[in-house]
């Protein structure tokens, strides 16, 4: 047995922490929280209030930009049918407004600190053990100061993807720019741009298929917590897997798997699409 004078315990400082927060700073929280919610539930009744027939034209649409070939708006098509054939329509379309907000927001937190990583190695050596720490830390953790500050519902769910989620942005944008050739860097430089040109005209176009890698990477991850997040009150698909386990529904849970898996192939290949356009120049 271990001896007792050599343990010490976190759980105390760390509650006391979230309890400051949510003493002093209840009230941004809920205000954070109520804008958040606003957007989410407009999405969700934009996307449901579009005819079954409208949105899956749209999104085949989406699918041509990304491919500019005929195939993949095809296999959209095909997805989508098969989520409204499983009766899980409405479902699916709250999974999808959940995954866009967490992907978006994730994509304006991610990015903006891969390029400060990338620039400061000091940065990136301080930020590598915190990512680390987000991407090996049980999902579960993350409800439970997300649910303090927020509340049940969808928000503390968003949140709880985001940290999740947001590491492979973070990390293979950093990569991305790291990986611009320094003779490339240096003709810009010999030419007289400034830091500002060089970034936003060398580096993040030539680091834009890892990017997109990265939020390919990142809208996986948060469908992975689509189960989990519908245990503080994410509904979606999410939500109809929990009902099969606490029912022992087989069937049940395996539609909603299912589901989720049409989902996940429909982010997996736009994004994919996306990337590999960027890297043949987008032609």
């Amino acid at each position: 047995m271990f001896p007792e004078a050599f343990t010490f315990s976190i759980a105390k400082p760390v509650n006391d922490a979230v309890d400051w927060l949510v003493i002093n700073y209840g009230d941004s929280f809920e205000a954070v929280s109520n804008a958040l919610l606003t957007v989410l539930v407009a999405l969700e009744h934009g996307l449901e209030a579009l005819p079954w027939w409208l949105l899956i034209i749209l999104l085949s649409g989406i699918g041509y930009a990304a491919s500019r070939n005929w195939k993949l708006p095809v296999g959209i098509a095909c997805l989508m049918l098969g989520l409204g054939s499983l009766g899980l329509w409405d479902q699916g379309l709250q999974t999808l407004a959940l995954m866009l907000i967490a992907t978006f927001l994730s994509v304006l937190i991610g990015i903006p600190i891969g390029i400060l990583m990338a620039r400061s190695d000091k940065l990136r050596m301080v930020l590598l053990p915190f990512l680390d720490i987000m991407q090996t830390m049980p999902s579960f953790v993350y409800l439970i100061p997300a649910l303090m500050l927020f509340g049940l519902g969808k928000v503390p769910a968003i949140f709880a993807t985001i940290i999740y989620a947001v590491p492979p942005l973070i990390r293979l944008t950093d990569l991305g720019i790291r990986l611009v050739d320094e003779e490339v860097m240096e003709a810009t430089r010999a030419f007289g741009a400034n830091p500002r040109q060089q970034l936003f005209g060398v580096q993040l176009p030539l680091a834009l298929p890892n990017i997109l890698a990265g939020v390919n990477q990142t809208t996986m991850m948060a469908l992975s917590m689509v189960v989990i997040a519908s245990m503080i009150g994410a509904r979606g698909l999410g939500e109809q897997v929990l009902m099969g386990i606490q029912r022992l529904d087989v069937g049940k849970g395996l539609e909603a798997g299912i589901g989720i898996v049409l989902l996940a192939v429909l982010f997996d290949r736009v994004t994919q699409a996306y990337g590999r356009r960027s890297q043949r120049g987008g032609h």
